[in-house]
């Protein structure tokens, strides 16, 4: 117990620059970029005191260093702000899609795992084999095909053609297949691969042989020993990966029309709407760091001898 405490306040402690970092360069990135928020919001039509009034009103007649200081305190005190369109305040627009998001996540992290692990394992197990090609062709087929490209064919096959699943929505479990498949493709194949090398690996130890040699059938070797020991690099992808389907959300939310914080920040963007854009990458900044220390604490489920720096 001692141990995880330790770890947790040292994460605690290098999250701090990271999240200085990210809020730095979105802040930054924001205001650099040409245009202007308020004629984005009152149009071309809108007279020069109405964009003065509203410039004073959000604060961004301020000098940028003081309007950088300012926000840095909001954080401090909790307080994301309130959204320059609706005046709605950003922790609580963030809230309403989060969930979402999460879900799509989790879901496609499912997606990923079951289809990785008995892929992974019958290739290894077959090394050299047909089922091994078959496994690595899927694993090549996943990797080459992104997210974008992925998502408009499974609507046009499963929605279209054979009209089975919903192509976009929200609410319901047939809602959540489509997303959940294009967004955890690429991972299974990372993971496939990477499955097949540890197992294959494993498969050459000392343990292995002994395991056989008390009579254990193949599966459970395989499943309760080999696998056990291989997964240590597999659920480091995960969790690394983990942040990366949280930015590939953003694409297929769009894509799904799926209500979840991708599909806000996209919105965010369009509208320049400063604090709303902020608000969403630092969460999605902040879950990535979350998971990643979760992440390092599971090592020790699986192997208590691994000291976790």
């Amino acid at each position: 117990m001692k141990d995880i405490l330790g770890i947790l306040w040292r994460r605690c402690v290098l999250v701090i620059p990271v999240i200085w970092a990210v809020v730095t360069l979105v802040f930054l990135l924001l205001h650099l970029v040409p245009g202007d928020p308020v004629l984005a919001f009152l149009g071309e039509t809108a007279t020069p005191e109405q964009v003065a009034e509203m410039r004073h009103r959000f604060g961004l007649d301020r000098p940028l260093l003081e309007q950088y200081l300012a926000y840095w305190k909001q954080i401090a005190r909790g307080d994301l702000g309130v959204t320059f369109v609706d005046r709605r305040p950003v922790a609580e627009k963030i809230l309403s899609r989060y969930p979402a998001t999460l879900q799509l996540a989790v879901a496609a992290v499912l997606v990923a795992v079951l289809i990785a692990i008995p892929l992974g394992v019958t290739a290894a197990r077959h090394q050299g084999g047909i089922r091994d090609a078959v496994a690595s062709m899927v694993a090549l087929v996943g990797i080459a095909l992104p997210n974008f490209a992925l998502g408009p064919l499974l609507i046009l096959l499963f929605s279209v053609k054979l009209g089975i699943l919903p192509p976009s929505g929200f609410g319901e479990p047939e809602h959540l297949i489509l997303p959940a498949f294009t967004l955890g493709a690429a991972l299974a194949a990372i993971l496939t691969r990477l499955v097949r090398a540890s197992v294959l690996e494993e498969l050459h130890h000392e343990y292995v042989k002994t395991a056989r040699a008390k009579g254990l059938d193949e599966r459970t070797v395989l499943y309760r020993h080999v696998l056990r020991n291989g997964l240590i690099p597999v659920i480091t992808i995960v969790g690394l990966q983990f942040g990366v389907l949280l930015g590939g959300a953003i694409i297929t939310e769009r894509i799904f029309n799926w209500p979840g914080i991708g599909t806000l920040t996209i919105e965010a963007i369009a509208a320049r709407d400063y604090p709303l854009v902020q608000g969403c990458l630092l969460v999605i900044a902040l879950t990535y760091l979350v998971v990643n220390t979760a992440t390092d604490l599971f090592y020790r489920v699986l192997d208590p001898r691994i000291q976790v720096e």
